[in-house]
C-alpha cells in the first residue's frame, strides 16, 4: 500500500480528569493558553494546532489534566474562541459538554485600550458591552471607546 495516500491519525493519550477545549481558532491557541494562565501551571497540558476542522478550516485543541474552569475563565475563552466547546472529563469519560458563549457584558477581565479611560487611571473595574460577538467588539461603559479583538489585553 502506498503510504502517501494513507490517512494517518495522531493518537493523544486520554486524560483521567480535566477539561478539553476544542474548536479554538488555530491562530488564537497561544493567546488562549496565556489568558488562562496555562503557561504557568504544572499540570499536564496537551495541545494541537492547525488540525482540520469542517467549521473553522483549521482549529486547535487543548487538554488540561485536573483543571476545571470557572465562568470567569470561560468568558475569557469566549473572547478569543466564541465557538469553542468544553468537555469535562471524569474517570476518562466525558461527563459534561459545554458550548462557550460570549456574554452580553464583560466585567473585570479586559482592559480598556483607551489610555485616558478612567479605568486605566483609577481603581475602577472595567465593564464592557459586547456589541459584536465574532470577531469580538467591546464598548467601554465609561469612555464608550470600542475595543476590537486585536486590541484586547487582559486585566
Amino acid at each position: 500500500m502506498d503510504n502517501s495516500k494513507k490517512k494517518l491519525k495522531l493518537k493523544v493519550s486520554a486524560i483521567k480528569e480535566g477539561t478539553v477545549i476544542d474548536h479554538i481558532p488555530a491562530k488564537h491557541l497561544f493567546k488562549v493558553i496565556s489568558i488562562l494562565g496555562l503557561d504557568k501551571i504544572d499540570n499536564q497540558i496537551t495541545f494541537g494546532t492547525n488540525l482540520d476542522s469542517k467549521r473553522l478550516g483549521s482549529k486547535a485543541i487543548i487538554k488540561v489534566s485536573n483543571v476545571f474552569f470557572e465562568d470567569r475563565e470561560i468568558n475569557k475563552i469566549a473572547l478569543l474562541a466564541p465557538h469553542a466547546k468544553l468537555n469535562i472529563i471524569r474517570d476518562y469519560a466525558v461527563v459534561e459538554k459545554r458550548i462557550v458563549e460570549t456574554p452580553e457584558k464583560i466585567t473585570g477581565i479586559v482592559k480598556c485600550f483607551n489610555p485616558k479611560c478612567i479605568t486605566n487611571n483609577e481603581k475602577i473595574t472595567t465593564c464592557f458591552s459586547v456589541i459584536k460577538k465574532s470577531p469580538i467588539a467591546l464598548k467601554c461603559k465609561y469612555c464608550e471607546k470600542i475595543t476590537n479583538l486585536d486590541q484586547i489585553k487582559m486585566v
